[in-house]
């Protein structure tokens, strides 16, 4: 079993020290849903929301949060990401999917800016649509695939 690198030998906390690994092209993608009621998607879709367009919004905040997620997770590195996506698609009709990548050439990688990605995106699309249905729920966050670095690829199949 793998030992948790954030942890010392005698159990206090540490930055893993990545200055020795080398420089790889690094990617990760992770995606959360977000479930509403029929009629929240709908205005959603057809861009209702007085607060402005909720999609493109929640696009932005995950983008930006992407590049603060150094200052959100503890011990996570800090990165000068070359890309961050966001992606939008409806499952149904009361079912939204966020998808992010994200990409660096860096030593560590780039899950949790994924991740974080996904999170604020959905949390977004809650807050802005939140006066008209409370009962939004987000769910499904999780790493889909990553590649670079010493562990390899990994691809979720489930």
């Amino acid at each position: 079993m793998t030992s948790l690198t954030h942890f010392d030998d005698d159990g206090a906390s540490r930055m893993v020290d990545v200055s020795a690994k080398p420089v790889s092209d690094r990617m990760a993608k992770a995606e959360a849903t977000v479930f509403m009621r029929p009629e929240t998607l709908r205005i959603i879709r057809q861009k209702e929301i007085s607060k402005g367009d909720v999609l493109e919004v929640a696009r932005l905040a995950g983008i930006m949060a992407t590049k603060r997620t150094d200052e959100l997770i503890p011990l996570c590195h800090s990165l000068g990401l070359d890309s961050a996506s966001i992606e939008f698609s409806f499952l149904d009709e009361k079912s939204l999917h966020i998808k992010s990548t994200v990409r660096v050439a860096g030593k560590t990688g780039v899950e949790m800016e994924a991740l974080t990605a996904v999170s604020v995106a959905a949390l977004t699309v809650y807050d802005m649509c939140k006066a008209i249905d409370r009962a939004i729920e987000i769910s499904h966050v999780r790493l889909l695939e990553k590649s670079g670095g010493k562990s390899g690829h990994f691809i979720r199949h489930n």
